[in-house]
């Protein structure tokens, strides 16, 4: 295959990943919060897009035109908020992130110091609304970046030969140490057993996009970097593993005191878990960090009531 029929199938595969078909209710949620939000896409990734579970909470990116974001969200991004939209007799919860469209391409692309956008959304995902065909275009073209640059990543990480799950694995154990995760061991391979198929297709596919030499057949692939492209990628990870914890820590920090509807996140998380219905009082709402250690005394009653 050459790298331009390469290109042309990559595109294809993510575009019809993108514009699948999903639940009315999701999409009538999502142009909601982009509304909301300013925003003039929605992506839908993460484990409710995998188990089709709408009544957990559902993992949004709100992507708002180039140059919108000011402040600290041009420099730690995305901004959090958590958003419960009623439908008829349904209530969809959402967690959403939000960043400038331009912003999420370059880090798809691998140019930023960043892991997060390319190593998420290499994974499966939905373009749940776009604004028009030209949004629409621009972000089909960021995710088949994203897949190159993590097949990229995929090949500096991984085995000499291999399966194309022995080299997704490897570079998911890689990201998750780099971005201060703390993941279940076996992680990688819930994510990969949605859909093992996709993930054999792909990565052939993003290596010969990414100008990565590769022989193999059905079961056994073994990618060959230049000496040239070894250092280049080496270098970049090694530029991210410095980068990624502080880069996390800094968005915890970040998200303490700017996450939007973060008290009606955690007490929903805490009811559904546990059973304790904490009230959302307006003193929890405005001061969430204030608010918390009172929270977590409950929560320790009532785990403590429990055992005894």
């Amino acid at each position: 295959m050459s790298r331009d029929a390469g290109a042309s199938a990559l595109r294809g595969l993510v575009a019809a990943e993108l514009d699948r078909t999903m639940p009315a209710v999701v999409a009538d949620a999502a142009h909601r919060i982009a509304q909301v939000l300013n925003g003039e896409a929605v992506l839908f990734y993460g484990s409710v897009l995998r188990t089709g579970d709408l009544g957990g909470v559902l993992d949004f990116y709100v992507l708002r035109a180039p140059g919108t974001a000011k402040g600290a969200s041009r420099r730690i991004w995305p901004d959090v908020s958590y958003h419960e939209v009623a439908l008829g007799t349904r209530v969809i919860r959402a967690k959403v992130a939000t960043m400038d469209r331009d912003t999420f391409a370059r880090a798809a692309a691998g140019e930023t110091r960043d892991t997060t956008i390319w190593a998420r959304f290499v994974q499966p995902v939905a373009l749940i609304w776009s604004a028009d065909p030209c949004v629409h275009d621009a972000i089909v073209g960021a995710v088949a970046n994203a897949a190159v640059t993590a097949a990229h990543f995929a090949a500096l990480h991984g085995p000499a030969s291999g399966t194309a799950g022995d080299y997704w694995r490897a570079l998911f154990r890689a990201t998750y140490a780099t971005e201060f995760r703390v993941e279940a061991p076996g992680r990688e391979d819930q994510i990969l057993s949605y859909d093992r198929a996709r993930y054999d297709a792909l990565l052939p596919i993003a290596w010969t996009v990414g100008a990565v030499a590769w022989s193999g057949d059905d079961t056994t692939l073994t990618p060959v970097l230049t000496d040239a492209q070894h250092r280049s990628l080496a270098r970049q990870w090694a530029r991210a593993r410095r980068w990624g914890r502080k880069l996390n820590a800094a968005r915890l920090v970040k998200a303490a005191f700017t996450f939007d509807g973060a008290t009606r996140y955690a007490l929903w998380k805490i009811e559904r878990h546990t059973g304790l219905s904490v009230p959302l009082t307006p003193f929890r709402e405005r001061h969430p960090v204030l608010a918390a250690p009172g929270v977590l005394w409950r929560l320790w009653q009532h785990r403590r009531l429990r055992a005894s």
